[in-house]
């Protein structure tokens, strides 16, 4: 009999627990859910489920249903549900001694007069409407 009692107690403490614990995670995934809507803002760079980068346009916190708009390359927007982002990407507070501009060199050398430069984002732009009205 004693041990059926310190069996049943075990059992009660354990039921008790997982109750707590439950509850306790419930409120933690609620706070970060609150605290992602807040920050979603337009401007703002986020990482979606597939794993793709891009900056919200537009998201509406209180319709959830409705799709979120995001750019993921310059004027390249596309919708996706709210719950595909999956988190706000935070800007580094570290600055890195020896960049300009976001670029770091990693080899002085210059190129060969036959190498082919490096185009920026604007020039490869600018390439590829020239082409395109070419057609």
């Amino acid at each position: 009999m004693p041990m059926e009692i310190l069996l049943f107690g075990l059992l009660a403490v354990l039921v008790v627990f997982m109750f707590v614990n439950g509850r306790k995670r419930q409120k933690q995934m609620k706070a970060e859910q609150e605290e992602k809507a807040t920050k979603t803002v337009p401007g703002v760079k986020v990482l979606l489920q597939g794993g793709i980068y891009g900056t919200i346009v537009a998201y509406d916190h209180d319709d959830l249903d409705s799709p979120a708009l995001v750019e993921i390359a310059p004027g390249t927007v596309i919708e996706v549900h709210s719950q595909a982002i999956l988190r706000i990407v935070e800007p580094k507070d570290a600055v890195v001694d020896g960049l300009d501009d976001g670029v770091v060199v990693v080899d002085e050398t210059p190129l060969a007069e036959d190498a082919p430069a490096i185009e920026t984002p604007e020039e490869t732009r600018r390439r590829l409407e020239r082409d395109a009205d070419d057609k």
